[in-house]
């Protein structure tokens, strides 16, 4: 754990502390082990929490956050998880073939291609660069 050197009267002690358990310290002195019993428990380590960055906002402060707000449209490609949208890959008339990829979306830490469902044009864009998106929204619809 840690290790020490004392001088005491001209003598010079090395200790290692081994462990510490409430209040007993398991130590060893120029090679000897010893259990110190001490007059107050260890003080507990403080850990530090990292915070998870925040969501991207607004210029009013709410989340920007895509919701399903009407009836999926017909031909609708849905989001398979929350996630961040990373990029789009296609443009408002472009013709995709299925299994395409159309859009990168960053879930869990990791990128995941959403492809093309089945051929088609693009007909609209749901979504743009940037976006928070929740599982089952609709990204791009195909025609």
């Amino acid at each position: 754990m840690k290790s020490f050197k004392y001088t005491i009267n001209g003598n010079t002690y090395k200790v290692h502390i081994n462990s510490v358990v409430d209040d007993i310290a398991e130590v060893e002195v120029n090679g000897t082990p010893y259990q110190v019993k001490m007059e107050k428990p260890a003080k507990k380590q403080m850990v530090t929490l990292k915070r998870p960055a925040q969501a991207p906002t607004t210029a009013s402060g709410e989340p920007i956050i895509t919701r399903p707000t009407a009836p999926s449209a017909a031909g609708a490609v849905k989001s398979p998880l929350p996630g961040v949208i990373l990029s789009v890959d296609c443009k408002v008339g472009d013709v995709v073939k299925r299994g395409q990829k159309i859009l990168v979306l960053e879930a869990m830490k990791m990128e995941n291609n959403i492809n093309a469902d089945r051929d088609g044009k693009i007909v609209e864009i749901k979504v743009n660069k940037g976006d928070s998106v929740l599982e089952g929204a609709d990204l791009v619809v195909i025609g």
